[in-house]
Parts: structure tokens; sequence; C-alpha cells
């Protein structure tokens, strides 16, 4: 990766240098992990402070009530959690005769992000719970200004979900969502914060806190109680990979959709992307076609990884059916592709690095955007809506059942060179999300752009059949048209559509570069 210092892109930015880093979505957030690595704490501690923070000054992404997933490098070897939760007992497809809902309590699953933080911290910390939670608690408890993208995206959330139970409460002060710059204060988080770090995690899931979601979701005729809290447990899940050239791309395997980045991935391997530039049309077009496979399958196989009993991640990463897809990709023109036959078998990103070489790509979500908008009184905690993301198709492996894990848009990545650490980085933004993993990964190492440059340059994301948006800027974009592409053009305030990218590249004399995404309120900063 080069550094350079004269953009290709317009951007408010440049690549960060320091040998500690943490790049996220709200400044405030960033601050608090660098005072955990000021504090001799490793990228772990960093990384949980900052998302304890993440769910208080940009709740409009993320929450106490979130799902989370994370894959690090420890200094020797690579690591996953799978810290999404399951389903309630009681959730049958019978339940749900009249559709799944996207808000409300009966799109609330588990929710996972609070045992992350635990059992991270536990396996791999050197700080005390109590001190990761303070910039928290902090900025709960005193308040913080609000900015100014995650104000508009607050607003917009405030139209749909005020009646939400609990909702207006916590986030409507006056009445209405808090503007840019306005101080906003969640006292009730403070205490949940408190008593999280107080019994490590326990009274979320057996505990007081545990008590009170369950008698709010009984209130308001949810499904969730006391014994599936507590039946909530953590996968250490390893990674799923895929080479490209001399770099390793590694994903969290299914619940999550970071299979399909490599299955592109795998795919543009078999073709002549390497011959053309990163803004060539003709590169623009591969990746939209060997995406539009991928998810095809995507979309057929992928679910709970226990359930994927006809079709398994290795069938799906499979080199002799990636090529066999890849020959598909017609050069010239843009294709409806359906799944394949393969062998039977709202959001925050953050990334951190410190001077020992620990790395952290750790992500975690309330769906679409505040989640369910259900809040439980007196808590702060916002409850993510991943119900929403089943199926009620029969057959399916993604149909919803009792103790299942529902399909995840979310997904950290990670790239390795050889052996060695390479990249810790993601982007929010939904579906988006195994599409800007590709993005990022050929801009940074096919195409040697430095990880602020990735993050400002213009995106595409292919949306279903031959639809696909693209940001104004994209070079391609009159191309595209005439190669049979339905191409929507959306504006670049649009907060979710192209994501929300950060990135933390290892510098081959130590010390890393790292890149935050303009589109969101973020930051890198470092020591």
């Amino acid at each position: 990766m080069k550094l350079r210092y004269e953009p290709v892109y317009s951007s408010r930015r440049s690549a960060v240098l320091a040998d500690n880093i943490v790049a996220t979505s709200q400044p405030l957030a960033a601050q608090a992990g660098l005072e955990m690595l000021r504090r001799g704490g490793n990228a772990v501690d960093a990384a949980i402070a900052t998302a304890a923070a993440l769910t208080i000054v940009e709740p409009t992404g993320n929450g106490l009530g979130s799902d989370a997933f994370c894959i690090l490098w420890d200094g020797n070897e690579l690591h996953g959690i799978n810290a999404s939760g399951r389903a309630p007992a009681a959730w049958t497809p019978e339940r749900f005769a009249n559709g799944l809902p996207e808000r409300g309590w009966d799109s609330v699953t588990v929710p996972g992000a609070v045992s992350a933080w635990v059992d991270l911290s536990e396996r791999f910390g050197t700080l005390d719970l109590a001190t990761l939670l303070a910039p928290a608690i902090r900025y709960a408890e005193e308040g913080f200004p609000v900015s100014p993208v995650i104000a508009t995206l607050w607003a917009k959330g405030a139209e749909t979900l005020r009646d939400q139970p609990g909702f207006a409460e916590t986030f409507l002060p006056d009445g209405r969502a808090p503007r840019a710059g306005e101080r906003f204060r969640n006292p009730g988080a403070a205490r949940t914060l408190r008593t999280i770090a107080e019994t490590r995690g326990r009274a979320f899931y057996e505990g007081e806190i545990a008590e009170e979601i369950a008698a709010f979701a009984r209130a308001h005729g949810g499904a969730m109680t006391l014994e599936d809290l507590a039946g909530h447990e953590n996968d250490w899940c390893g990674t799923i990979s895929q080479g490209f050239d001399d770099v390793t791309l590694h994903e969290i395997p299914p619940n999550g959709q970071g299979i399909a980045a490599l299955m592109a991935l795998g795919m543009l391997d078999h073709t002549d992307i390497h011959d053309h530039g990163p803004d060539d049309l003709a590169a623009v077009h591969l990746q939209i076609e060997a995406i539009k496979l991928a998810y095809a399958d995507l979309h057929r196989f992928v679910a709970d990884r226990p359930h994927m009993t006809k079709v398994r991640e290795t069938a799906l990463l499979d080199p002799d059916y990636l090529r066999s897809r890849a020959a598909l990709i017609d050069p010239g023109r843009a294709q409806d592709h359906g799944p394949g036959a393969p062998r039977r078998g709202g959001t925050v990103l953050l990334s951190t690095g410190d001077a020992s070489g620990m790395m952290v790509s750790f992500i975690q979500s309330n769906y679409m955007g505040f989640g369910s908008g259900v809040v439980v009184p007196g808590t702060g905690i916002s409850m993510q809506n991943r119900g929403a993301g089943f199926t009620l198709e029969e057959g399916h492996p993604n149909r919803v059942a009792p103790g299942k894990r529902p399909f995840h848009t979310i997904i950290p990545g990670f790239a390795m060179k050889g052996d060695q650490p390479l990249m810790a980085y993601g982007m929010m933004g939904g579906p988006i999300q195994a599409q800007g993993h590709l993005q990022l990964l050929l801009r940074t190492q096919l195409w040697d752009q430095d990880v602020q440059v990735a993050a400002d340059a213009p995106r595409w994301r292919m949306i279903s059949g031959l639809d696909v948006a693209c940001e104004p800027e994209l070079p391609a974009l009159d191309g595209l048209h005439s190669l049979g592409h339905k191409v929507q053009v959306e504006a670049p305030d649009n907060a979710f559509g192209f994501g929300g990218a950060q990135l933390v590249h290892r510098l081959p004399d130590g010390g890393y570069a790292a890149g935050s995404d303009p589109r969101k309120d973020g930051q890198a900063a470092g020591f």
C-alpha cells in the first residue's frame, strides 16, 4: 500500500499514521478508545471502550441492545467471535402468520453486543471493564453534543419510531430529535453500563437488567423471556477465507454475509480484472457481476451455520464452483443471475491497532437505524430488530425457528499477507457491507490506494436484478448504462446507502495507516 499525499478523490482527510490507532464513525468514541491505549491498554481494550461509547454517541446505528461480531489478531493468530443472538423460544413460523415485522418486540432477538465486550475483555483485555466503560458512562451521564450526520439520521428515525414502546421517552427529549450541536443525555444507559461493569455483564442476561427487559417484553406482547436471555452464549467461530494474489481476506462464517465478499473475490480471480484500473468501466462491471452471482447464492443458501445442512460454506467457496460461476460473467453486458447449484453439503464499525501489533475489526448494530424502536424504560437499552432478517419461506435454511440465529448483514473484515496481519477493516451499511469489503480490498491491495483514498472513492451498490446504485462521482457511470445496468444515482447524503468505512493498515516498518469514511462524522486518530 502506497501512502498518497495527493488524494485521487475529493476528500476532507488524509490517512492518519501512528503506532496506536482507532478508526470509527464518531470522534468522541474514537477518543474513548485512545484513552484506553494511553492508559496502557491494548487494541482489544480500545475496541471495547470505543464500542461502548458508540452505543451512547451514535444511537442511530447501535445500542446496548445490539448484536456484534469481531475478528482480531492477538499477535500470534487470528480469532473470530460471533456475538449475535438467537430467536426467543416462542418464535415459530405460526407466530408470524401475518408476516415478519420490521419493528416492535416481534422483531427483537436476544442482543449479544454486551456479551461480546465481556468475552473479549476476559480473554484478551488488560484493563478492567469498569475502566473500559467509563467514557461511555461519562457521555451518557454528562451528555455530549450530537454530531451532524447522526442528528440527521436521528430525525429520520423519529418519524417512524416515535410510537414504539419507550422510544420517545429516551430519544425524543422535548418531543423531538436533538439537533446537531445540542447536548443529549441518557442517564438510564449510564445506570445500565455501571451495572454491566459491576457484574461483568451477568445482570444483562441473568440479573436485574434481564428482568427489566423480560418484563417490558411481556407488557407489550413480546416473546422474550428470562430463559431466552440466560441461554445466550457466543461462539468463538474462527474465520473463513479466500486468497487473492498474495493477500487473504478473512470473514466471519455464516450467519453473516461475509461469505459473499469471499465468493466474489474468488470469482474475480478468474477474470482479467488485473488488467484494469480501479475506476475503469471494465473493473467496475466485473465487480458488480461477481457480486450479483455471490448474492444470488447468499440469499438462497446462507443461514445460521448449524442449519446450512444442504449447502455448507465449503461448497460455496469450492474453487471449481467459483470458477464455474465466474464463467457466467459476460464482460460486455449486465445480466440478472440466479442462484447456482453448489455441491450439497443501521450499524457501527471500528478498527484498532496497538504498538505491540494487536489489531481488531469490530462491528455492532441495531440493524435498521435505531433497530426495533423498542427502548426499555429507565435503561437506555434500544433493542435491535435482527428478527427481520429471517424468512418465512418453507424449506429455506433461514426460516424462522426457536433458538435460531437470523441471517445477518453486519460483518467485520480482516486481511492477512502470508502469516502476518495486514488490515483490520470493514464498512457499515446493510447490504453494501460485503460489496464494500470487496471494493476496499481491491482498492488497497490490487490498485495500491492508501486507506483514506480507498474510503473516499465513489462507490456502487448492487440492488437486485440489473439495478445498481451509484454515487454521482463514479467515473464509470455512463458506461454502466451502455452495458445494460439500470443505474440509480443516489445523492451522497444517503448516509446508509454507501456505508461508512473504517480501515487500519499495518505498515511494513511498524505502526499503522488509518482511514475513516468522510460520509460519516467519524475519525481516525492515534499517537
